[in-house]
């Protein structure tokens, strides 16, 4: 037999009928043990092999999780691997669409996964979206869904963020304690939350240490090298330009820093700079740029567990917010204070 057997060959062969093999093969009580071992043997003699999209409708389950990220830069990337990890120990497999920060396409890959049969969705939301209707139609489906990274809270599920007020904190006072003074912040999109939170921890470290916040200052752009680059360059042809740069992606420093570098400015002396996310390049570039660190594979590992949980917990689970803490990486490029013991905070 050149093709893949059936159920209808070995009914054929045995002589009974489909229905009478479909429910040996799931060891029905109805189906004697003789038929259940004659329909056992024979599909192993001929490796029959069960359609599994045909198993997944009678169960109504795929053991597959759609997930959803803006993009699969390096900080994403590694959280769905931390999500790839525990989803196969489960038993289940991964479905990653990308919505390249467009909401249209965002509804698109959602529609998709959905004709896909998926469980459920793993969901981190792009910089474009401001209505949810698509991910409450899933809800409204009885389907679990878990956001992580990017939250929104118009959808009551459960979620694991990052706690990024609180790496903007750690950044900007870090420069405060190296002796800058007039500290710019290149934010992301006013949209997003992840870019207000980190914004917020820098206007929050400035005012602790009673500084006034100048709005020249705080720059809104996208998280892009290119933008960044060019932001960097009209703050620094100002006429009273900043002493330190913190940005809220590595992606953004590296723009700056090369704006930096084209102005003839050495780092840490003439300006400090401090990146977000902590990605591979920063101890590779010269001088190493300083970075608030998040731990992406367990971000990513327990938003899985989370949806896990929520597939075989009947009791709502929205109100679970999970938190992990940043840790700011410290290194050269805003390093005034060499006696500083340490090069992590």
């Amino acid at each position: 037999m050149n093709r893949p057997a059936t159920i209808k060959d070995i009914a054929r062969m045995l002589k009974v009928s489909t229905s009478t093999v479909s429910r040996a093969l799931r060891d029905a009580t109805d189906v004697s043990k003789e038929t259940k071992n004659a329909v056992k043997a024979l599909s192993e003699e001929l490796n029959y092999q069960p359609n599994k999209f045909a198993l997944s409708l009678q169960q109504k389950q795929t053991h597959t999780i759609g997930v959803i990220v803006p993009n699969l830069d390096y900080v994403l990337a590694t959280m769905v691997k931390g999500i790839d990890e525990v989803a196969l120990e489960a038993g289940y497999t991964v479905m990653v669409c990308q919505s390249n920060e467009s909401f249209g396409r965002e509804i698109v890959n959602t529609r998709r996964l959905l004709d896909s049969l998926v469980d459920g969705f793993i969901v981190s939301v792009s910089s474009e979206t401001k209505v949810f209707d698509h991910f409450k139609k899933i809800l409204d489906k009885n389907m679990p869904m878990v956001m992580f990274d990017r939250l929104i809270a118009d959808v009551n599920v459960p979620s694991v963020r990052l706690d990024n007020k609180d790496g903007g904190l750690q950044a900007t006072e870090h420069l405060l304690e190296q002796g800058y003074k007039r500290i710019a912040i290149l934010a992301g999109p006013k949209t997003l939350g992840i870019s207000n939170e980190r914004l917020d921890g820098y206007l929050a470290a400035l005012k602790k240490y009673k500084i006034k916040a100048d709005p020249d200052l705080i720059i809104h752009c996208d998280f892009n090298q290119e933008y960044a680059y060019i932001a960097t360059k009209e703050l620094l042809n100002m006429k009273k330009r900043p002493d330190a740069i913190f940005t809220i992606s590595d992606r953004m420093a590296i723009g700056a820093m090369l704006a930096i570098k084209e102005k003839g400015l050495k780092m840490p002396n003439d300006i400090g700079l401090v990146g977000f996310n902590n990605e591979p390049v920063t101890s590779l570039v010269s001088p190493g740029i300083s970075s608030v660190d998040q731990p992406a594979f367990e971000l990513g590992k327990i938003a899985a567990k989370l949806f896990i949980e929520s597939m075989h917990n009947e009791e709502d689970m929205g109100h679970i917010e999970e938190v992990l803490k940043p840790k700011l990486h410290i290194r050269e490029s805003s390093l005034r204070n060499t006696s500083r013991n340490g090069r992590t905070k």
